[in-house]
C-alpha cells in the first residue's frame, strides 16, 4: 500500500516505520516536512524516499499552506497519509480531503491532554499514568477516533525527559502496528467511529 508521511523534527517515528515498512505492506512514497531542518529528511533521504520541503513561514494562510501540501500529497496517489510528529494544524478542508484514510500519532491517552507539552502537564497534573494514541485525523485538533492507545506508569522522580523517553518507546512500536492493521483492510473509518475488523473499537 502506498503511504506519504509528514513530519516535523527528528522523524524517531518515521525511522520506526522505515524500519518495519516491508513487514507492514507499507511503499512509502515520500516525506513531506514543513521544516527544513528537520532530521527526519535525512532518514528519508538515507533510506532512498522522495522528500519535499513545504516551509509553512512562506504561505499567507493555513489554506495556501494546506493546498500546497495536499498538491505534493496527491503526486503520489497515497492509500494512506501518516503524521509523524507533524507540528501543524491543519484547516477542516484538508481534514475532509483525506478523511477516513489519514492517521495521527499522539503522545497522550486522549482525550486527556490534547495540544502541545503533554509530558510537561501530565507530570504537573500528577497523573498516575501515560501513554501515546493512534487516532484518525478529523478537522478536530487531536479529536478523531482513536484507534489504539499504549500506557506506561508515571515514576517517581519522572521528569518531562524521562517520562518522554519511555513514552517513546511504546510510540516506535504502536505506529507501525497500527499502520498495518491499515494496510490489511482491517481499519476502517465509518460513521465517525474507528472500526478493527467490523467491531467498533
Amino acid at each position: 500500500m502506498r503511504g506519504v508521511v509528514l513530519i516535523s523534527g527528528s522523524g524517531s517515528n518515521l525511522q520506526s516505520i522505515i524500519d518495519h515498512a516491508d513487514a507492514i505492506d507499507l511503499s512509502i512514497e515520500c516525506v513531506i516536512s514543513n521544516n527544513a531542518d528537520a532530521y527526519g529528511l535525512t532518514r528519508a533521504e538515507n533510506a532512498g524516499i522522495s522528500n519535499h520541503i513545504i516551509d509553512h513561514t512562506q504561505f499567507d494562510s493555513r489554506e495556501a499552506f494546506d493546498q500546497a501540501i495536499s498538491e505534493t500529497i496527491d503526486q503520489y496517489s497515497p492509500d494512506i497519509v501518516i503524521l509523524a510528529g507533524f507540528m501543524r494544524i491543519f484547516t477542516e478542508a484538508f481534514a475532509q480531503r483525506y478523511c477516513g484514510k489519514m492517521l495521527n500519532i499522539h503522545p497522550s491517552l486522549l482525550p486527556k491532554f490534547q495540544g502541545l507539552n503533554t509530558h510537561q502537564r501530565v507530570i504537573e497534573a500528577s497523573e498516575s499514568e501515560h501513554g501515546v494514541s493512534i487516532h484518525f485525523v478529523t478537522a478536530e485538533l487531536d479529536g478523531g477516533p482513536v484507534i489504539a492507545q499504549s500506557r506506561v506508569s508515571v515514576l517517581p522522580g519522572d521528569n518531562t525527559e524521562s517520562l518522554a523517553k519511555r513514552v517513546l518507546i511504546e510510540e516506535h512500536k504502536l505506529f507501525p502496528k497500527v499502520i498495518h492493521w491499515f494496510t490489511q483492510g482491517r481499519l476502517q473509518l465509518k460513521n465517525g467511529k474507528a472500526l478493527l475488523d467490523n467491531t467498533p473499537i
